[in-house]
């Protein structure tokens, strides 16, 4: 069985910024849990532990969403949380694609899951960056922590986009020290016409 999802990546720019941006949280709440920079990824679909036939139908699946989706930009657009502001659950970083085609490829790549019989995700699609999980209460000082980084940590305008040109799948191996993630497949995205 292989624990599988399907994610984008970012570019090296993008990742020496939230690899800032953590470094910053990791001490202004050392409470949450912060992501290794280098395993930063834009999930589209979680997909769990996956047999080798399943995991032969999402890599199906990928590339015939990514062969319906033309390669498209993203920016950052600043931090959030999920959860409530004495118990949030998640630090973000939310995304910005003007062309609607994040949300088009994500939606195609459900289609194309539940095609194949994976079952719809239930929750609405949130573009997002995890950054940091948070597993208990927050205290009032780590809530005014949390309130002071989400005040701290703006994106420079100055800072590029990145092109999607991949949609990848990817294996997640959790142990002690945190889940680590390897690619088992990249599909091109689907290349624009002339």
């Amino acid at each position: 069985m292989t624990r599988t999802f399907l994610a984008l990546d970012l570019s090296p720019e993008l990742q020496r910024f939230l690899e800032r941006a953590i470094a910053r949280g990791a001490h202004l709440l050392p409470a949450a849990r912060w992501v290794e920079p280098a395993s930063l990824h834009v999930t589209l679909a979680f997909l769990g532990e996956l047999s080798d036939e399943q995991l032969a139908q999402a890599i199906e699946a990928g590339e015939a969403a990514a062969r319906q989706v033309p390669p498209f930009s993203y920016r950052l657009t600043g931090l959030g949380t999920f959860g409530s502001a004495r118990a949030p659950r998640v630090v973000w970083m939310g995304l910005e694609d003007a062309s609607g085609r994040l949300q088009a490829l994500q939606q195609v790549l459900m289609r194309e899951l539940q095609a194949r019989g994976f079952p719809p995700e239930e929750r609405p699609f949130s573009p997002h960056l995890t950054l940091a999980r948070l597993k208990r209460p927050l205290s009032r000082e780590e809530q005014q922590a949390l309130q002071r980084l989400l005040y701290e940590i703006r994106v420079p305008a100055s800072l590029p986009e990145h092109t999607v040109e991949t949609l990848d799948v990817m294996k997640s191996e959790l142990s002690r020290a945190g889940a680590r993630y390897s690619y088992l497949y990249r599909a091109r995205l689907a290349t624009p016409e002339a």
